[in-house]
């Protein structure tokens, strides 16, 4: 499918509800980072942009991308209307075609699944070699389905966290998986509805 199908689909799934007022962040963002000294980040796939907006307000100097104009204009006004227009850079990005340039101590990528056309393999592996030394790539996806997803396919397979840093291929001398699991959590949808879900969660850290 074409870039334009893509486009259109999320500008549609994110036109289609009202504008957040105060996303919130994932939890395995919160987990994850807190402690670690702010530095440059980048949120792939931002969406309403409870990620980006935390990062920020921790100190983050945070590229927040998304395939959506629709998400990344509402994520600019928000970011602007919390104060933190100066900490939170967004671009309209398809990552199917091109990754953002620079480099970054923390990139996150959370639930980063398309009906479309994705190399999720080759997007994370560019992620990885975008890191500084000491910098993590968080990678979350879904191990569950929850009741408000967009796929609602009941034959999905959710690759595990290990399989997914296998298809990234990266070299140990270089990266190291700090934590690949499967934890639980109840969760809220954008429709207000609660449910136990699934979490697949890895995390690589640049050592070299």
């Amino acid at each position: 499918m074409s870039t334009t199908d893509a486009v259109t689909f999320w500008d549609g799934v994110y036109a289609g509800r009202p504008a957040a007022s105060g996303p919130q962040p994932n939890a395995r963002l919160t987990e994850t980072v807190t402690g670690l000294p702010p530095g440059d980040a980048l949120d792939l796939g931002c969406g309403d942009g409870g990620d980006a907006l935390w990062l920020a307000g921790q100190g983050w100097q945070v590229t927040a991308v998304d395939i959506s104009a629709v998400a990344v204009e509402r994520l600019a006004a928000l970011a602007r209307s919390h104060g933190l227009g100066d900490r939170v850079t967004t671009v309209r990005t398809d990552l199917h075609r091109s990754f953002p340039p620079g480099g970054f101590d923390l990139i996150c990528a959370h639930y980063l699944h398309t009906p479309f056309d994705l190399d999720r393999s080759t997007v994370l592996r560019s992620a990885a070699h975008a890191l500084r030394p000491g910098g993590r790539l968080l990678v979350v996806d879904h191990g569950s389905t929850a009741p408000w997803s967009w796929n609602q396919d009941p034959d999905i397979r959710y690759p595990s966290p290990r399989e997914v840093a296998e298809g990234i291929g990266l070299t140990p001398r270089t990266w190291t998986v700090e934590r690949a699991d499967a934890p639980r959590r109840i969760a809220t949808g954008p429709d207000g509805r609660t449910a136990e879900v699934t979490d697949h969660v890895l995390l690589i850290r640049r050592t070299a």
